[in-house]
């Protein structure tokens, strides 16, 4: 990804990059993607219906993911406030996702996989409100 590349280069960040937010940034987009295609073999196994709660948690996580990379994307103007709040609420689902994706790891690798990825994003959200904090 470019987000380091793109924000350096904003008028407002004269390459004066927050890394750890910016390593946030990049992970939400990653788990967001990873939340969608396990959710997608989910819906292909065989025992969906066991499933459903892993099926939700891996939407509601990758739509809170995507949300929380765009709002911490924007350097215009400053919204602190929101992007912590973001951030937490990031890590939260993330760390939902990730626990009940590990119920079903040893049946399924994308819930392995994507539990894995989610317990990397709620590290990485937890680091960049660490690196917000003054």
């Amino acid at each position: 990804m470019h987000a380091r590349e793109m924000i350096s280069t904003h008028p407002h960040v004269r390459g004066n990059t927050n890394d750890a937010l910016i390593d946030c940034i990049e992970q939400c987009y990653d788990c967001a993607q990873t939340c969608v295609t396990c959710a997608d073999a989910c819906l292909g196994e065989e025992g969906v219906a066991e499933l459903v709660q892993c099926i939700r948690l891996n939407l509601d996580c990758a739509d809170v993911c995507a949300a929380t990379g765009a709002v911490a994307t924007r350097r215009s103007g400053s919204n602190e406030t929101v992007i912590r709040a973001m951030l937490e609420a990031c890590a939260t689902a993330c760390g939902l996702c990730a626990e009940e994706c590990e119920r079903h790891a040893k049946m399924h690798e994308h819930c392995r996989i994507c539990g894995e990825e989610c317990r990397s994003c709620e590290d990485s959200c937890r680091k960049a409100m660490q690196s917000m904090s003054h």
